[in-house]
């Protein structure tokens, strides 16, 4: 049985992440974000929208012949550099992560195929975007078979298409929606002017809050972060991915016209501060 609703506060505000007056760093969550290269500015992107959503820590995994690009541009985000898949494994070993992201400016390959089994054999919540889903267009069933933890998957329409089959007509958005859910075992966030988060359990929230200028480059990646964001702070994944989704719309509604991805980390704070 479906149960839709419309996106809003009120189904997600009590879940929120709250600050503790003896908190540390690693008790706000410590979000680990795997790099690109030679696209670098996706990650970058995310990991500050993860941090402006109160991770008190973000680490970027990056290849190493990228780690200038990285460093000379990250402050308190911290790139951590690896050469192997084996390099990579063992980053991701750390104890103190609580979730991770993969797919924001990574190639489609066998390499992120590899990479993004890693992260989910950790059993930490995830979010999967990009060059993460796409990289599993062939064999997809390999995917929902390595899910068994918190997973949130954010395709656009066409990445949705080459996992899980085009949706003809848009009266069957809602349902085909539904049903990726199931088939994956994960959330899975159709993004769009009309963005679905729906759940393995047949629960559905359907988002309409987004202005049009989140039409842009870079701000599907920022939506990533603030997932990964949430979810190392302990928000439950379908909660999580509803209220960044709703957040996200929000910063954009406080810039207005000429709106740039980078532009919408550093207007979190205050979309946060207006929902609580």
């Amino acid at each position: 049985m479906i149960v839709a609703l419309q996106n809003n506060p009120a189904l997600w505000q009590a879940q929120l992440p709250q600050l503790a007056p003896s908190g540390n760093k690693y008790t706000r969550g410590y979000a680990l974000i795997m790099g690109g290269y030679p696209l670098t500015g996706a990650s970058r992107l995310a990991a500050r929208a993860a941090a402006r959503m109160g991770a008190g820590l973000v680490s970027i995994a990056v290849p190493e012949i990228a780690l200038p690009i990285y460093a000379a541009s990250l402050l308190s985000i911290m790139a951590l550099p690896f050469q192997t898949l084996e390099d990579c494994d063992a980053l991701m070993q750390d104890i103190r992560i609580t979730a991770m992201l993969i797919g924001a400016g990574i190639k489609p390959c066998m390499d992120a195929k590899a990479q993004t089994l890693a992260m989910l054999a950790k059993h930490q919540p995830t979010v999967l975007d990009a060059g993460a889903l796409v990289a599993f267009s062939d064999r997809p069933k390999s995917l929902w078979d390595a899910i068994h933890s918190p997973c949130v998957l954010t395709p656009h329409e066409g990445e949705f298409a080459q996992l899980f089959g085009a949706i003809p007509h848009i009266d069957e958005r809602l349902i085909r929606v539904c049903e990726a859910a199931k088939t994956s075992n994960a959330i899975v966030v159709l993004k769009g002017a009309e963005t679905l988060i729906a759940a393995p359990n047949g629960h559905i929230i359907i988002s309409s809050h987004a202005p049009p200028n989140l039409a842009t480059a870079g701000s599907g990646d920022v939506l990533g972060g603030m997932i990964v964001g949430l979810l190392a702070q302990g928000m439950p994944a379908f909660e999580a991915a509803s209220a960044a989704v709703w957040l996200h719309g929000a910063a954009a509604h406080l810039f207005g016209a000429g709106l740039l991805a980078e532009d919408l980390p550093d207007l979190l704070p205050q979309a946060m501060q207006d929902v609580s």
